[in-house]
């Protein structure tokens, strides 16, 4: 199944709701890069307002922590990484076709994915935009985007 990664997301709402969408969807894990809120701090204590919006999902769908998304990737050499951003080289989702090992990288809410990680990942993908709006909120895309590789793989 398909591994979620978030580098930089600043919202502890936005990281519930992935979870809740992990759990939903049965992703493998969930990467947590930078300075994205985990559901446990280093020194134990739960984070009461991501438990708020996965409902407990933070504690049934597995989490790892890295400082930088190479690190991540680095440790997950089996897993063809896609980049969920609009970038000059971009495709629409749906014109993607998703592995059963796809790890997918859900960038910064303002700035979305560092160029770093652009930069060295090949697959982007975004959805899109017909309105005056550019982006719609990580959670909503996470699910889009997951629920997709679900209905590929016909499961």
């Amino acid at each position: 199944m398909a591994i979620i990664l978030l580098e930089n997301v600043r919202s502890v709402l936005n990281v519930g709701g992935v979870f809740r969408i992990a759990d939903a969807v049965d992703a493998e894990t969930v990467l947590l890069i930078g300075y994205t809120p985990a559901p446990v701090d280093r020194m134990g204590r739960e984070n009461n307002k991501i438990a708020k919006t996965a409902l407990g999902a933070e504690r049934s769908v597995l989490w790892q922590q890295y400082a930088t998304a190479k690190d991540a990737l680095d440790a997950h050499p089996n897993h063809t990484p896609v980049v969920v951003e609009q970038t000059p080289t971009s495709i629409l989702y749906t014109e993607h076709s998703p592995l059963a090992d796809s790890l997918y990288i859900f960038g910064n809410e303002t700035e979305g994915v560092s160029f770093a990680i652009r930069d060295t990942v090949s697959t982007h993908v975004h959805l899109p935009m017909h309105g005056i709006k550019e982006s719609l909120n990580i959670t909503t895309v996470t699910a889009v985007i997951l629920y997709h590789h679900l209905a590929y793989k016909k499961i």
